[in-house]
């Protein structure tokens, strides 16, 4: 067929090698476009560089969002679909190829898409992107040049048709999404179905905090968001506490208490989540607090201290009763070892040995190991060092 010039579109050449089917679809913001690709050198050989076939799964893309590869949804946008068509595209498109790549190749490994990039701003990643292991691809960085892609439109999706990731929504729409998200979650929790609710308050907070993240601190906006983040986040400790998810529930009630620390509710959750993990003293602690934050709650604070201490003594009695098994359980181990000793003072020497004149003592010990405890009795004494005499006292011969 007869190559033309794309409309408005310096450097991009379309050539249709397959017709497509229908009329000209509609590509609205969000449209999700489904596709295959081919990439090849605009060289002699025609060199292949990659294959979406080989992917075993098509590509996809969303009008609108900012593809990495811009050119890519200008060409798609002037297909029909089931058309199949070559664009030869000059190198000022084709700068960021390598990124795209590298990124599809890594999915297609089931490895993060990310790897090897660094964490810097703008263009900084074209100059620290690590290509080892793909020279086509450093190749192509070090010497942008220009590239023929083969594509394929397989489908054109309705952007009402799917349910759009938060990324992909305009901020009044993330806004008009929480309410609903909301309101489910709260029937679901009617209904006993906490991880699931759970995940609705989740959502609603990622869609509120991204909005969040696009106002200044301390602004008006950014007050009132953060007043429609405290209560989902509450419901969602809650959920967890049902769920036993008793160290989520800490995470969470700490970092909202870290900016509004007069929350009952989120100490209320937090002093739960002590004591079903036995920290008894920051539970007793975050019930004090709730007692002091409100009054009415006194009679509340108190069943809980009650029921606090009762299990704190139950706990008590249930660890003693397990270690005395264990050690009823364990073997005993018995030895004898003969040491010798540094005496005791001079009354405790005239008591053990019968004079005041020695420096040491042997002993004989027996120790039991029962793997926790080494107890040690002394069975007898050998008082090596007497001077062996037979009156019971060198007093007795008139010796001063």
């Amino acid at each position: 067929m007869e190559e033309t010039y794309l409309l408005n579109h310096h450097g991009v050449k379309k050539k249709i090698l397959h017709g497509g089917v229908g009329p000209m679809p509609h590509f609205p913001p969000g449209t999700k476009l489904a596709f295959h690709f081919q990439t090849l050198k605009d060289n002699f050989e025609r060199t292949v560089i990659d294959d979406s076939r080989k992917f075993k799964r098509p590509m996809e893309i969303f009008v609108g969002k900012m593809f990495k590869m811009e050119v890519w949804e200008v060409l798609l946008t002037s297909m029909r679909v089931n058309e199949v068509a070559e664009f030869w595209c000059d190198a000022i498109h084709t700068g960021l190829y390598p990124i795209v790549s590298k990124g599809m190749r890594l999915i297609a490994e089931g490895k993060d898409p990310l790897e090897g990039q660094k964490h810097v701003c703008g263009m900084g990643n074209m100059f620290n992107y690590n290509f080892s292991g793909h020279p086509d691809l450093e190749e192509l960085m070090k010497e942008p040049q220009p590239l023929i892609f083969i594509m394929e439109l397989i489908s054109v999706g309705d952007p009402f048709s799917y349910k759009r990731e938060s990324w992909m929504m305009e901020k009044d729409e993330k806004l008009q999404a929480v309410p609903s998200l909301h309101l489910q979650g709260n029937a679901l929790v009617k209904q006993g179905r906490f991880r699931e609710a759970a995940k609705k308050y989740q959502e609603a907070v990622v869609l509120l905090r991204t909005v969040q993240s696009r106002e200044m601190p301390g602004d008006e906006d950014y007050i009132n968001l953060d007043r429609l983040i405290t209560p989902l986040v509450l419901n969602y400790c809650q959920c967890m506490l049902e769920l036993e998810e008793y160290y989520e529930v800490l995470e969470h009630t700490t970092e909202l208490l870290e900016k509004h620390k007069d929350n009952v509710k989120a100490y209320y959750k937090r002093a739960k989540a002590h004591a079903a993990v036995w920290n008894e003293n920051e539970a007793r602690k975050d019930f004090l607090m709730v007692a002091n934050l409100d009054v009415t709650l006194a009679p509340l604070v108190r069943s809980e201290l009650r029921q606090l201490t009762e299990r704190m003594r139950e706990k008590y009695w249930e660890e003693k009763s397990s270690y005395w098994g264990i050690l009823e359980k364990m073997p005993i181990f018995v030895s004898q070892l003969q040491v010798l000793i540094p005496a005791p003072p001079v009354a405790l020497m005239t008591l053990i040995t019968g004079g005041p004149r020695f420096t040491m003592v042997r002993v004989t010990i027996f120790f039991y190991f029962t793997g926790q405890v080494i107890c040690g009795v002394i069975l007898s004494r050998d008082a090596s060092q007497r001077q062996r005499s037979a009156s019971p006292s060198l007093s007795h011969r008139g010796v001063s």
